[in-house]
């Protein structure tokens, strides 16, 4: 897209390709034409450096692999089918077949508590014993650490609430899981997943673990340059650095082709090419929707590993994949045979979701013999049929102001003589496109719920009233509201810019909005003197505790296990 060219770092002379530039594959066939010149729009829009493909269906093992875009954009080497992508949670449904395949051996009885299993594991089961299956569909009640074991050796992951309550994706419950089948089989994970899916689906180019020693293998993967501010979809992109990684949770690496033959799998339901994975009854365990898991979809459930949702009618399974620097997505439309695998390696907040969407309804069409579906629009963040629902004025209590103009579909924030174009994240919050303009926080619009706007998009919603931007608060004169809220003096303490030494954390900062304390958006609870429920759920178990504090603030934050260090930079 003209004028949108993602910024690089510096000596980093290559920038994305235009539409009609980016290195792909020959299409064979009008659905891989329409597929392709999809991608080659949807590249550039999204800002994905590389991309990797592979479609199956319930005969054909590979019916397609195919790479776009670059493996690295510095050296200008193209994506190709030998290239290593990390799936991240997809692994997960890999940990659910290798549990399922030890059930099937009588080695795992999947309604046990994990506890008699692994009676050493750092964790706290106050609402109730966890079994297999609430750590399989994410409603054990345990916090989504990304670790189980915390550097300080009294830590213990707590409950929330009692298991099978709630859906709660938890990266450490499958952690867990790969322990157990670790202790169960008796090989480390890298052998035991090769021996029991790589091999057996012919998956010989998967690795099992992220390692150094793959890092020639495997495409260069980037993430956002500054992580201390809001990325928008055109932002600045730096190289990752390299990450080792057994976690179990996401620890999987693969090709296109062997992508496709996983997929080939689960079309099949648990048979592959020579023998089955795993028996008919436990793929319908693993198929099965326990719970309802609106983040994939507002009509997604979850079985053991995997999403479970409708497509035009049709069973889906379904799964994404975040890491650092890669994002992954699946589709395997179970009625309709047909599946899709995509991977970037990019981490900008988003999986290539909309890629294997698509893909699975034109094979679907393919297959069905009727016309291929339209090539889809994809959207621009900077367009917002509603624009003018947040245009105006807004005033904070000390007087300063923010103006913001709305001028075809589009929002602008009016600062310092210029307009700083605006991109649409979803519902009522907006995020500059400016890299240091009003970057460090999303724009949080808030609206008055006791009288309808006027518009198509706003009839069952309040007028706008009020935004924030981290601390800072302004409203209009709509506004009805109290407009002075008390403030806990403890909470000076906490406030401040807290630092990650991991590629996973970054930064985040605390700040007190209206009288609440929040971290980066997410409101904190007090729950003790210096711990606090994260989430707006009562019910949530991730939790955020300020230690050492020295001198009138706290010096470090953990928060989901994970430990930032106050950094008084700014």
């Amino acid at each position: 897209m003209a004028g949108a060219a993602p910024l690089w770092p510096a000596g980093v002379e290559t920038q994305l390709p235009e539409p009609g530039a980016i290195p792909r594959p020959k299409a064979e066939s009008p659905l891989d034409q329409a597929l392709d010149s999809y991608i080659e729009r949807y590249m550039p829009a999204m800002n994905a450096p590389g991309m990797t493909l592979g479609l199956a269906t319930t005969n054909e093992l590979v019916l397609r692999e195919a790479s776009y875009g670059y493996a690295d954009v510095e050296r200008k080497i193209h994506v190709d089918g030998t290239h290593l992508f990390q799936i991240g949670s997809i692994s997960k449904s890999f940990v659910a077949l290798v549990l399922l395949q030890l059930r099937d051996e009588g080695k795992l009885d999947l309604q046990r508590p994990v506890l008699e299993y692994l009676p050493d594991l750092p964790i706290v089961t106050e609402f109730g014993p966890v079994t297999v299956h609430h750590l399989l569909t994410h409603t054990s009640g345990l916090p989504d650490n990304l670790s189980l074991f915390s550097a300080n050796p009294s830590d213990r992951l707590v409950q929330g609430f009692r298991p099978g309550e709630h859906f709660h994706y938890c990266n450490a419950g499958f952690d867990t899981l790969g322990m157990l089948a670790v202790k169960l089989d008796g090989r480390p994970w890298r052998i035991l997943v090769e021996e029991r899916i790589f091999k057996p689906l012919g998956m010989t180019a998967t690795r099992g673990v992220i390692t150094t020693a793959d890092r020639e293998r495997a495409a260069t993967g980037y993430f956002a340059y500054w992580n201390d501010q809001v990325y928008p979809r055109q932002g600045r992109l730096d190289e990752a650095p390299s990450l080792v990684m057994d976690d179990t949770a996401g620890s999987i690496q693969s090709t296109p082709g062997a992508m496709a033959r996983y997929l080939h799998m689960l079309l099949n339901r648990g048979q592959g090419p020579h023998s089955r994975i795993v028996s008919e009854e436990s793929f319908a365990l693993f198929s099965t929707p326990y719970i309802k898991a609106e983040e994939f979809s507002p009509t997604a459930s979850y079985g053991y590993g995997i999403a479970v949702d409708t497509l035009d009618g049709h069973k889906i399974l379904r799964h994404t994949g975040g890491m650092v620097a890669f994002a992954s997505s699946i589709h395997v439309d179970l009625d309709g045979g047909v599946a899709a695998f995509a991977s970037i390696n990019a981490m900008q907040g988003y999986r290539p979701t909309a890629v294997t969407e698509y893909a699975v309804r034109l094979l679907r069409a393919q297959r069905e013999g009727k016309l291929l579906p339209d090539i889809p629009t994809v959207p621009d963040p900077q367009q917002v049929d509603n624009a003018a629902d947040y245009a105006g004025t807004l005033t904070a209590p000390d007087g300063r102001q923010l103006v913001f103009i709305a001028r075809e579909k589009r929002l602008f924030l009016a600062d310092g003589g210029e307009e700083i174009p605006l991109q649409h994240t979803g519902g009522d919050v907006f995020i500059s496109t400016h890299a240091g303009r009003m970057a460090r926080y999303g724009l949080h619009f808030g609206r008055k719920q006791s009288e309808p706007a006027a518009g198509p998009e706003s009839n069952t919603r309040g007028a706008v009233v009020e935004v924030s931007y981290g601390p800072d608060w302004y409203v209009n004169s709509a506004y009805d509201g109290p407009k002075s809220f008390p403030v806990p003096a403890e909470y000076a303490q906490f406030v401040g810019r807290y630092q990650s030494d991991s590629p996973w954390n970054g930064c985040l900062r605390v700040y007190v909005l209206k009288g609440r304390l929040f971290a980066d958006g997410t409101p904190l609870t007090p729950l003790g003197a210096a711990l606090f429920r994260a989430g707006a759920e009562e019910w949530s178990p991730l939790t955020a505790e300020f230690r050492h504090i020295f001198q009138g603030k706290a010096r470090l934050l953990n928060i989901g296990g994970a430990d930032f260090w106050q950094a008084e930079v700014e």
